[in-house]
């Protein structure tokens, strides 16, 4: 993709932001290069999917859920970078990419259970939908991170 290029070459790359100032040049921010890639695939999926939305709403009806799984489809593509970034073996591969799946779905059943639950209790307006759903998600992400032995 040619703007995940960009985005490498003018941003992440050891002395890339050079131009922003001289005291920045030394940096190397590379190792942000997967992470940038699938940022910018799911950027570029919103965008397709919201000029669709706008301007062609036919074919954006017509193609329905196929377009965000684009989306999904970024997590893959980072877990596959991510491994081949480590130099993982066949097994180590198989076993992450299956550690992975397992801690997804366990990740997005517990989001589902909550959601369910917060259905049934006084949500406070101002923080229904999207906003509780953010700090679930933040909590939630403070429970998975014990289990990698946060100290503090």
């Amino acid at each position: 993709v040619p703007m995940n290029n960009l985005i490498y070459r003018y941003l992440l790359q050891e002395g890339a932001l050079a131009w922003v100032s001289p005291d920045l040049a030394q940096y190397d921010l590379s190792f942000l290069r997967f992470l940038c890639c699938i940022g910018t695939i799911a950027a570029m999926v919103q965008i397709v999917e919201m000029t669709l939305d706008r301007f062609i709403p036919a074919l954006y009806n017509a193609l329905g859920i196929f377009l965000p799984l684009i989306a999904v489809n970024c997590a893959i593509l980072g877990a596959s970078l991510f491994m081949v970034e480590r130099d993982y073996s066949l097994a180590e591969s198989t076993v992450f990419g299956l550690g992975s799946g397992i801690g997804w779905a366990l990740a997005v059943i517990s989001l589902a259970s909550i959601r369910e639950r917060m259905r049934y209790s006084n949500v406070p307006a101002g923080l229904r939908g999207l906003g509780m759903t953010f700090i679930v998600t933040g909590l939630m992400a403070i429970g998975f991170m014990a289990f990698a032995g946060v100290q503090l």
